[in-house]
């Protein structure tokens, strides 16, 4: 009788875990995946906010230089994503757009 008071909190905490642990199953294989996809010339950021360009890669480490110049070696788990040109250059596009659109607004409301 007691068991069946608390069935429903057991069936709860379970579900709860399950998806708890599958979405974070979920996020270590992405970053695994990416581990095994950089490649020499990559541009990354690292897990503290650092911006560097592949230059060497080993099992573990990453060849990471931060400036011209300027090589350091990372771990490999340090790297937290690949920076993507295409997003950079869309959100230039982007900026450019709404910084003509916003003069072309102030020009029209002072005539």
């Amino acid at each position: 009788m007691d068991l069946l008071v608390f069935l429903p909190l057991i069936i709860i905490m379970g579900a709860f875990m399950y998806f708890a642990s599958r979405r974070q199953r979920k996020a270590m294989q992405a970053t695994i995946d990416l581990h095994e996809s950089l490649t020499v010339g990559d541009r990354v950021h690292t897990t503290s906010g650092l911006q560097a360009t592949i230059t060497g890669i080993t099992d573990d480490t990453v060849d990471l230089e931060i400036a011209p110049g300027v090589v350091t070696t990372w771990m490999k788990l340090a790297i937290r994503d690949r920076i993507d040109d295409e997003a950079d250059d869309a959100d230039d596009e982007t900026s450019e757009a709404t910084e003509l659109t916003e003069s072309d607004a102030d020009r029209l409301t002072k005539d």
